[in-house]
């Protein structure tokens, strides 16, 4: 897709999607406080997705997915919200949480490179240079942690992981395509991904029942209305209207609010090597989005 056909509705929704997602890493420590990683995912997933679908059906709209998408929707489901949440849930158990979303989000290069070799979508030089660029940007966030990458490698590949369902999720949908709205279609996956969740959180979680504090109840309620809600809704119209190269470019900037939110609340580092690769994904993203100027008009004579 050329740039030039880059619907303005995108780029609205990149924005808020930058800020729910960017600004929800700094709260996961406090979600993970008094419940485990389990517990809050699943609780999280559950409420996000009947929530989308009870407002859908309020708006109208019909809850069901045709037979035909059935498999399609799940097999997106599993890849991207299901390795997704578990995958990048024992990686920020063994590893840092911050580097394990930094890992996360090297979605964008994983995207890039199976659009070309699955689904064809052969990168312009602009495309090709955004890339690169955001792949820098994640090396350079990297570079500080290698220690802590060679002290736990199994949280190193468990973010990978992470950021390749991602990637794989959304190409699936790419390619494919499910023809119901998307309030709909991310209510449900969404309930599907909280399946697996629950059941692991029921043989790993937190033992006999207990209320936590409203403290930890508030951080996890609005974890799931806003990020989960709101950002995971916004990220799946984001796919039906981008190709899946750019698509997954426009989450590059999320590390990036991420990376300013956690020095704001949890005072981590931001120097010189965080502002370039800062710096780095700003370029990639109006690399990918952002049309180029063309030559001026010729002037009457």
């Amino acid at each position: 897709m050329p740039q030039a056909s880059v619907p303005r509705r995108a780029l609205v929704l990149l924005v808020i999607l930058t800020l729910v997602w960017g600004t929800n890493w700094p709260l996961f420590p406090l979600a993970v406080k008094e419940v485990s990683v389990w517990t809050f995912r699943a609780v999280a997933l559950f409420v996000a997705g009947l929530i989308l679908l009870v407002f859908a059906r309020a708006r109208g709209q019909s809850l069901l997915i045709p037979r035909r998408h059935w498999l399609t929707t799940v097999m997106a489901t599993f890849s991207y919200l299901v390795i997704w949440n578990i995958a990048s849930t024992y990686s920020a158990v063994l590893i840092p949480s911050g580097q394990s979303a930094v890992l996360g989000f090297t979605m964008p290069l994983w995207a890039g490179l199976l659009a070309w070799l699955v689904l064809g979508e052969r990168p312009t030089r602009r495309l090709l240079a955004a890339i690169v660029l955001g792949g820098i940007g994640v090396t350079l966030l990297m570079i500080p942690n290698f220690s802590a990458y060679a002290d736990a490698p199994l949280g190193l590949a468990l973010g990978l992981l992470a950021g390749l369902g991602w990637a794989i999720g959304t190409l699936i949908l790419k390619r494919r395509g499910i023809d119901v709205p998307t309030t709909v279609l991310t209510g449900w996956q969404l309930l599907l991904a909280a399946l697996p969740i629950t059941i692991g959180a029921l043989l790993l979680g937190d033992g006999p029942w207990f209320v936590p504090s409203w403290q930890s109840i508030a951080v996890i309620t609005w974890i799931a209305l806003v990020p989960m809600c709101v950002g995971n809704l916004c990220w799946f119209a984001i796919v039906g209207l981008l190709p899946a190269n750019v698509a997954g470019l426009s989450a590059v900037m999320v590390p990036v609010v991420a990376m300013i939110s956690g020095a704001i609340v949890h005072g981590e580092p931001l120097g010189l090597i965080q502002i370039v690769a800062m710096a780095c994904s700003v370029a990639a993203l109006s690399l990918a989005l952002l049309k180029p100027r063309g030559p001026a008009p010729p002037t009457a004579t």
